[in-house]
């Protein structure tokens, strides 16, 4: 399983980016993006199930960060509008086949996905 990150970059405050994920086997599987911020643990963002019909959020992207699939083109995105600074990091892509039901913050866990990509950097001043 291949997962390939695009669309990071450098932005100022207050701007909008969208990142990509393509994937080589996509299978309905249960997605997520993470962050990990200089010196911070990597943590995640947002999540949707396999069917996309549920969908979670960190606190602090609720409202302003959108995930989305688009299953013909196997690709998940993640729009981020009103970036601040403390949205900096390298943004990653998750995958796992199963996708149980649990509380957002167990499912934006690290441990629930096997399949990572290789990142993709956000900067924003």
């Amino acid at each position: 399983v291949q997962l390939v990150e695009s669309g990071g970059g450098s932005v100022p405050a207050g701007g909008s980016l969208t990142l990509s994920c393509t994937t080589s086997n996509y299978a309905n599987w249960c997605m997520a993006w993470f962050r990990q911020g200089p010196g911070k643990e990597r943590e995640g963002v947002a999540f949707t199930d396999d069917g996309d019909s549920r969908r979670g959020y960190a606190d602090s992207v609720k409202g302003r960060f959108t995930i989305s699939k688009d299953n013909a083109k196997k690709t998940l995105y993640l729009q981020m509008n009103s970036l601040k600074p403390e949205d900096t990091g390298i943004y990653y892509c998750a995958a796992e086949v199963s996708c149980a039901w649990m509380p957002v913050f167990k499912r934006l866990d690290t441990v629930r996905y096997n399949y990572w990509g290789q990142g993709t950097q956000v900067t924003v001043s």
